[in-house]
């Protein structure tokens, strides 16, 4: 794969050219005049980033200050600061020559995309490292390209999410969604009403001044900040310090558990918008943005229904149900974030309200939602889909297009559609494990939203994103060193090999299996294997494309044993793994939930050896030590998940124990049809 091919996101255009430029300690880089805050902090941040990658010792590790394109090997020129506002320009031009660079670019935020795409093109060879010739424009396919972390189900702190806003602008995301209130926690200090975080957050929340200091740092990296404060559900972390904002009598406490909670704030009582007015007045002090998300999702109105007052006044307003109580509601918070100079989002719920063409739907639940919106003339962005807590694929998260063929909207509806966001819930995510949950398939979904359609194609889709990978690792996320770690604790020892053998071949339980199976609170340790093994796992997938291609080979008659010879050291390792994996479990109650699991592995690669032998025609005579119906009755155990994990190497397996059957099967036909063996 060529330099310019491992590009993630791929930009609009690009054209090679012969030669390159190579690095050296004398590389330099020089800004126009005048050159903004965030160009000068961009420019200083990629020469580090430089040196570091390189390990040059630059002659002028600091950026050059007016200076003109031939004075510099490097030359960064823009025509004004960027405005963290949507649809703001982000375009950039790139001319790399075999003498010198020029990144020309509308405004700064396009100076940052690009100085990431060079980051990204930097390539060594035997004499160095070196850029390639070659000329890019590029600019986004979407607006908005988003990223939402939970904070209030467990609390992320300051350093987590600094981190992830830098892998953020590594693959050009521009949207922090900072999702502060929920059940569990009121993440945010609130001066004007304090019992907010005093009560609602076990003492983690974000003073006023890390909020600022997160804002000035994603400012820095051209990422907008949009606040969330779920309304009128998911609101139980309000009522402790403040129960008259409550549908139902005390005593209030915050939520532990997880789920759709039945509080909701009182639409009934005039002081409830009165309160929210003086709340939401503070923080559109406190957060720039022109958006303020406000929910609006999983009311279920059983507090509703059972209070009294509330129920009178949906009789006097003629309100018949509680979906036109919410809407009520929803058009009463929307005027409150007018006053206060923003504009309302909401998650695609709200679409039931009559709303002004400035708020913003955000679509989780289904496409259909997103053509509704657009239908209506509101705004979107789709996260359905994008739900990267629910431990999908990467690929299955890049085909999932905002604006497929399919979507039946005129160019004016689709012109409505925005972009999307990536969606981190945190029930089952802490400080240590969240980036593995983010990363790097969050990648993914950012080209989806900044690339051409026509450029998204999955083929080499893992291989960028292992590139990319190893940068979002250079810049400070933890997605594969706390791997080892969380192995480490879990075994009690350094000699983690055996298990880390069983661990790559598994994956979390995907969508909300893991709540069905376990009650899970707030106070849960998540430092078991489930929480240690990362979605999307690559030897299983590596696995899968091996006995792909051999059993593809095998179909169309072609002899090609390299996939076997590669995959037959993995089956053969798996297949005695779990005599060494046993005495680090029977040492560690931690890992006994996954003792069968182990077992399990083990039993099936020796059926795939044996499947395999059969394939490759060694030893007919041992083809009666092979039995399908042994091997189908342990794959079939080896599927259910353990301890919430489960081994996605079986489906493969399958597959050449299936194939080994039809082999064996075939012989035998043909033995019984010519038992003499005569041609």
């Amino acid at each position: 794969m060529k330099q310019f091919d491992c590009l993630l996101p791929k930009p609009a255009v690009l054209i090679p050219d012969s030669g390159t430029l190579r690095i050296t300690t004398g590389f330099t880089l020089g800004l126009a005049s005048p050159a903004s805050r965030r160009t000068v902090s961009g420019a200083s941040r990629f020469l580090a980033r430089l040196a570091g990658r390189t390990g040059l010792f630059l002659t002028e590790p600091k950026p050059l200050l007016h200076v003109q394109p031939p004075q510099a090997t490097l030359f960064l020129t823009c025509r004004r600061p960027g405005r963290l506002k949507l649809n703001e320009d982000e375009s950039y031009r790139l001319e790399i020559g075999q003498d010198h660079a020029v990144l020309s670019a509308e405004t700064d935020l396009g100076l940052l995309r690009g100085l990431e795409t060079i980051l990204q093109l930097l390539t060594a060879d035997a004499q160095g490292h070196f850029l390639p010739a070659l000329r890019i424009e590029d600019q986004p396919r979407f607006p908005w390209r988003g990223l939402m972390i939970d904070s209030a189900r467990h609390f992320q702190p300051v350093e987590v999410i600094k981190r992830n806003l830098e892998g953020m602008a590594a693959v050009k995301l521009n949207v922090f969604h900072w999702h502060l209130t929920d059940d569990q926690g009121f993440r945010v200090e609130s001066k004007v009403f304090p019992l907010l975080h005093q009560h609602g957050a076990n003492n983690e929340y974000y003073t006023q001044e890390q909020i600022k200091e997160v804002i000035a740092y994603a400012d820095a990296l051209g990422i907008r900040v949009v606040p969330e404060f779920d309304l009128p559900g998911h609101t139980t972390s309000w009522l402790p310090g403040y129960p008259e904002l409550a549908s139902t009598e005390g005593p209030h406490t915050l939520e532990t558990g997880f789920g759709i909670k039945d509080a909701a704030l009182n639409p009934a009582r005039e002081g409830t918008y009165t309160f929210l007015a003086t709340f939401l007045q503070e923080m559109a002090g406190l957060f720039p943005d022109e958006y303020f998300h406000l929910g609006g999702d999983e009311v279920n109105g059983k507090q509703w229904s059972a209070n009294r007052e509330i129920q009178t006044f949906m009789r006097t307003n003629q309100l018949p149900d509680h979906h036109r109580l919410q809407s009520y509601f929803t058009q009463r918070v929307q005027a409150l974030v007018s006053k206060v100079n923003k504009k309302m989002m909401g998650w695609d719920e709200i679409l039931a309200s009559d709303l002004p063409a400035s708020v913003v739907i955000q679509v989780w639940r289904g496409k259909e939602q997103l053509i509704t919106a657009a239908k209506r003339g509101l705004k979107s962005i789709l996260s359905y889909g994008y739900y990267i807590d629910l431990m999908q694929p990467a690929e299955f998260h890049y085909r999932n297009d905002p604006l497929s063929l399919e979507t039946e909207l005129t160019r004016e509806e689709k012109n409505l559609v925005l972009g999307g966001e990536a969606v981190m819930w945190s029930e089952f995510v802490s400080p240590e494990n969240i980036d593995s949950r983010i990363w790097p398939r969050t990648a993914a979904i950012a080209e989806r939203l900044w690339s051409p359609p026509g450029h998204c194609s999955p083929e080499d889709l893992y291989q960028r994103l292992d590139r990319i990978s190893l940068h979002l690792e250079e810049l400070g996320l933890t997605h594969e060193k706390n791997y080892q770690m969380m192995l480490r604790r879990l075994a009690g020892t350094a000699r983690i090999t055996p298990l880390m053998n069983l661990v790559d071949l598994c994956e979390p339980v995907k969508l909300y299996t893991r709540h069905e199976r376990r009650d899970y609170t707030t106070f849960s340790p998540l430092t078991r294997v489930v929480d240690a093994a990362r979605p999307d796992a690559k030897i299983p997938r590596t696995f899968r494309q091996l006995v792909g291609t051999y059993l593809q080979a095998r179909q169309k008659g072609e002899k090609n044993s390299k996939p076997a010879s590669e995959f037959r050291g993995w089956l053969h390792l798996w297949s005695v793994n779990h005599d060494a994996l046993a005495p680090i479990i029977n040492s560690s109650p931690l890992l006994h939930e996954i003792a069968s699991l182990s077992a399990d592995l083990s039993k099936i690669a020796g059926f795939g050896l044996q499947a395999l032998a059969v394939l490759e025609n060694e030893g007919e005579k041992d083809w009666p030590a092979f039995s399908y119906m042994q091997a189908k009755e342990s794959l079939a155990a080896a599927k259910k998940p353990r301890g919430e994990v489960e081994l996605v190497v079986v489906t493969a397996i399958e597959e050449l124990v299936e194939a080994a059957e039809r082999v064996k099967r075939q012989s035998e036909t043909e033995r019984h049809r010519n038992p003499s063996g005569a041609p």
